[in-house]
């Protein structure tokens, strides 16, 4: 993100970012605990996300989908919230079933190329033996009545279908089945407000994994935005660049089907081989899984109607994060430019690499509420106060780090590769100093009792700093910070425990939920369904779209997709 600071000054921010973090944390209470005085990253995040640890009775799950997103979340799991016995899945590649019914396959062994995707066998030990594997969700539901929940990590067109088969499920046998799916929560907007209808009609948690709602990281820096030690923002820039433009090479060992287009030209983690395992187990089946051909099932992020692009896959994460940054409020409106510049496009046999239906540049602006616009948190007057986001994936370059850049009038933020927070203050020109970026600053008490960013009493490089050393929290130290995928699943877990379902939905008369919910339910991430897909729409069309509220509303039958 911020591509010229130097190592020193990276290590100013990161340290200027741990001691204003501490310093208000320090003045607040988190879910009705003091925080005690010391580094920030001393809280816990059951602490600070409100749950707690049960012993003894786990949930008990399954998992369908066990390719790459479903082998990190068991890779992250926590047995002692949620544990897996069952799982579910087509392609051979990821699960295998022996002769005498036990699983193998990726999902089982691992996967030594990410060490995140650890596999069953890593995390339970000898107990991976009674995982039971299913290639059919139906016989796996009847087959194991003691499921009390399912996580949902397959192509995005099955979301909605998947999640609602399982909920009516539990409803006929008296007993429901709660939903953890991956994100974005479904193809359609249609289908995001036929998913939160059913959750309430069966009585199920439906909750959505984007893991940024529980990344400890981003709560502290949303904290740190929320105090107005920035001051006023009206810009945040956000990216994720990539770049697909090497040569493929085949693995050892490894069989591709003699199928047209069964390797790539290039290498592309969307566009993998047509492995031949997984075409001779489904040539003649796929079409009864909703998948026009082989192709689509195992390259469906690259497809429109099975994926959403790079704004469902990349850019959601980053718009989520910029709506949690401003208080979870919705966007105004919308702008962009999506292009095929690299890839090839599907059917036009155009000779570029790895055809595909989906863009593989895009650019858009969206427009915010600030925190005194009438939308915005604060709920103000001034229609004038909008905050200005960036967004940009692109495919052949990846020269900056992922992130996002918070610029406020008196200070700018760095959120990078979700690892990584950098603080800095802008100059107060009535005061003496040197380079901003090498200044070491705390956070003051002003008057009203309201905190503010303050300059070091020495200036210059990293002997200004703070003698305090960056914490987990900052991701110094070489310490790996948690994405959040750990502290969804357990936070999940810890409201199906306590869940009612006669109660279920239930409000009280200020709007709020009689029960504990997941942080990302279903009526949060329909918000960043809606961000992502009316993106996809501005860039097709090529119009600005304005956001309209009756799509926020599950009730509401209006969609974007009308527009």
């Amino acid at each position: 993100m911020a591509i010229d600071l130097t190592p020193e000054q990276r290590r100013v921010g990161e340290e200027n970012f741990v001691r204003v973090s501490e310093g208000i944390t320090r003045r607040r209470f988190l879910k009705g605990v003091a925080v005690a005085a010391g580094s920030a990253a001393a809280v816990s995040p059951a602490l600070y996300f409100g749950y707690e640890a049960f012993s003894g009775n786990p949930v008990k799950a399954a998992l369908i989908g066990a390719g790459d997103e479903g082998g990190v979340l068991v890779g992250e799991h926590n047995p002692e919230f949620l544990e897996f016995i069952a799982v579910c899945d087509l392609r051979p590649f990821n699960l295998t079933i022996g002769p005498d019914g036990r699983g193998g396959g990726r999902i089982f062994d691992g996967d030594p190329k990410t060490p995140l995707r650890k596999g069953f066998k890593k995390v339970y030990g000898s107990r991976a033996n009674d995982i039971k594997p299913y290639r059919d969700i139906e016989r796996m539901l009847t087959e194991n009545p003691a499921i009390e929940a399912v996580v949902i990590a397959t192509p995005l067109v099955t979301h909605a279908p998947i999640a609602i088969q399982c909920m009516k499920f539990g409803q006929q046998r008296g007993k429901p089945i709660h939903v953890l799916c991956e994100k974005l929560m479904a193809r359609t907007i249609r289908d995001c407000k036929e998913m939160i209808r059913v959750a309430k009609e069966t009585g199920s948690i439906l909750s959505i994994g984007h893991q940024r709602h529980y990344s400890l990281l981003y709560a502290q820096a949303h904290d740190v935005v929320e105090s107005g030690v920035l001051g006023e923002i009206h810009h945040i820039r956000a990216l994720w660049h990539r770049n697909f433009t090497w040569p493929y090479k085949r693995e050892a060992n490894v069989e591709v089907a003699e199928i047209p287009d069964a390797e790539p030209q290039i290498r592309d983690g969307w566009y993998p081989p047509i492995l031949k395992a997984d075409y001779e187990e489904l040539k003649d089946k796929v079409t009864q899984y909703g998948y026009k051909n082989i192709y689509e099932l195992i390259r469906w992020r690259t497809y429109e109607r099975t994926g959403g692009g790079l704004m469902a896959e990349l850019g959601s994460h980053q718009l989520d994060a910029c709506s949690i940054f401003l208080g979870k409020v919705h966007p105004l409106s919308v702008q962009g430019v999506g292009t095929h510049s690299f890839f090839g496009v599907a059917g036009a046999n155009d000779g570029r690499p790895n055809p595909r239906e989906i863009d593989d540049h895009v650019y858009v602006t969206f427009e915010f509420p600030g925190r005194d616009h009438p939308q915005g948190a604060h709920r103000g007057k001034n229609f004038k106060d909008v905050v200005v986001v960036s967004y940009s994936s692109v495919s052949t370059n990846a020269f900056e780090e992922y992130g996002e850049c918070l610029m406020g009038s008196r200070g700018t933020m760095i959120v990078e590769r979700e690892q990584k927070v950098m603080l800095f203050s802008e100059r107060d020109p009535s005061r003496k100093g040197g380079p901003v970026r090498e200044t070491a600053v705390s956070v003051t008490i002003a008057s009203g009792d309201k905190p503010v960013l303050d300059s070091g009493s020495t200036w210059g490089g990293p002997s200004a700093s703070a003698s305090a050393a960056p914490t987990a929290l900052s991701g110094g130290s070489n310490v790996q910070v948690s994405r959040g995928y750990r502290e969804e699943m357990e936070d999940f877990a810890y409201c199906v425990r306590l869940w009612d379902p006669k109660l279920g939905y239930a409000t009280n008369g200020d709007g709020t939920y009689r029960q504990r919910l997941p942080r990302c339910h279903g009526k949060v991430a329909m918000a960043d369904a809606i961000i992502a897909l009316t993106a996809n729409l501005a860039m097709k069309s090529r119009q600005r779209i304005e956001f309209k509220p009756e799509w926020f509303d599950p009730e509401n039958p209006a969609v974007p997709d009308s527009v």
